[in-house]
């Protein structure tokens, strides 16, 4: 249904209107479109420009103050803060605003109103990860530990990705790891993660123990990965028996203490059931190359639902050492070495073999199994080893050491599955 309208002139009224309001839109539009354009520029004729074109544009002002305050060639905070307050009485809500108006004033080392520019921001924005962290190092750089403390907490509760950079600031504070624990970092199990990766870049392991611990009574659920630099590190003080306790422990929280495996065995992935590797108490596997190729496999197995495929290209008289399993182990103990493999067309002299040896001790007692090689179906290696008199970890690894012959080049496909090293009961002595 069309309208039409009484006169010429009521039409030619409606048409100027329409068209005025129109180019009022496309003057503003162009003028904002400008401003943007000046501000884009990052330079202080670029600003003044900006704020002269749109005098009310709060954000126009927030940028120039941030330009005068940041910039490293010609730095000047007072113009920076007559910025920030102009931007302010135009939108007094801007908690960013009120937060870089806070460092001006910090710089200006009038604390007073720096002071009272955080809180403004906290009231413009009370629930602000950003605005609690910032006002929290405002007070840690003021000497106000446990109000800083606690802001820093609320950014952290609010944003857990800040948890490493948190612990490391709060620590730097006050090195009373229990007041930080207990009132700057809260109980979330990746920010304690986070606390303990600082500590043991800092090379202070025993403190990353104290956190882990701390970290236990969450009884939190976390990866498996998330304990292998505390593992490691423990490892390499040779602190065996808190490193293997720390590794049932995050085998718990990842869900994987029913984990199936060859009876009463010490190998903690014995059957690669977990398909978790590289760290802790899992296999170790050595850098790939192109000479072999070595993967889990749900294809076939001897037992459970994976085992281990090394695939041999046949390009080289391939020497492969440094796939391993740790072990903690008592020292002067016998043990029973086993394991099964599977041959399939396995070339050359020298096949798939395991090395049994104390770790990290000065009596290195060492096992190296007899070699599997050809076609064959799953066969079981077994043998007897005794650790050394020191020892308390020991290492399992498969290997293929080079044939004698140079142009015996390595192909085939093995297939390694339940490896197991087992405890001897010992005989109780004859009266």
């Amino acid at each position: 249904m069309l309208a039409y309208l009484p006169s010429r002139g009521l039409r030619k009224s409606l048409v100027a209107t329409a068209l005025l309001a129109s180019l009022t839109l496309l003057y503003f539009s162009i003028r904002n479109a400008r401003s943007a354009g000046f501000a884009s520029q990052q330079s202080a004729e670029g600003f003044e420009r900006s704020v002269q074109l749109e005098p009310g544009n709060a954000r126009n002002w927030y940028l120039m103050g941030q330009y005068w305050q940041y910039n490293l060639e010609d730095p000047d905070t007072s113009r920076a803060i007559r910025a920030y307050l102009t931007s302010i009485s135009l939108n007094p809500a801007a908690s960013d605003v009120w937060l870089d108006l806070g460092s001006a004033y910090e710089l200006e080392e009038n604390q007073s109103a720096a002071r009272d520019a955080f809180l403004q921001a906290k009231k413009a924005y009370p629930l602000s990860a950003n605005v609690s962290w910032r006002y929290g190092n405002f007070l840690l750089r003021q000497g106000e530990l446990q109000p800083a403390f606690s802001e820093i907490r609320r950014a952290v509760e609010a944003d857990p990705r800040r948890g490493a950079e948190a612990f490391s600031r709060a620590f730097r504070a006050d090195p009373n790891l229990e007041a930080v624990l207990d009132q700057a970092i809260p109980p979330i199990s990746s920010v304690y993660v986070d606390a303990i990766s600082d500590q043991l870049s800092e090379g202070n392991t025993p403190n990353a123990i104290k956190i882990w611990n701390r970290l236990a009574t969450l009884h939190p659920r976390m990866n498996l990965q998330d304990a292998f630099p505390i593992v490691g590190a423990l490892l390499s003080d040779q602190r065996v028996a808190d490193a293997h306790r720390t590794w049932d422990q995050a085998v718990q929280f990842a869900g994987l203490s029913e984990l199936e495996q060859p009876q009463n065995s010490l190998l903690w992935d014995g059957g690669f059931e977990s398909g978790i590797i590289g760290g802790g108490f899992a296999w170790l596997f050595p850098q790939p190359n192109t000479e072999i190729q070595i993967n889990i496999d749900a294809q076939e197995v001897h037992s459970g639902l994976r085992s281990l495929r090394l695939t041999f290209t046949g390009k080289s008289n391939l020497s492969l050492d440094g796939l391993c399993h740790y072990v903690a182990v008592q020292p002067s103990t016998t043990y029973s070495f086993s394991a099964w493999v599977k041959p399939r067309a396995v070339t050359s002299n020298q096949g798939v073999r395991f090395r049994l040896r104390s770790a990290r001790a000065k009596d290195a007692s060492e096992l190296l199994t007899s070699d599997v090689r050809g076609n064959l179906p799953w066969t079981r290696l077994e043998s007897s080893w005794r650790s050394g008199l020191d020892a308390q970890l020991a290492q399992v690894c498969i290997l293929r050491q080079p044939s004698d012959q140079p142009d015996y080049r390595i192909q085939g496909t093995a297939w390694v599955d339940d490896v197991a090293l087992v405890p001897v009961p010992t005989e109780p002595l004859k009266p």
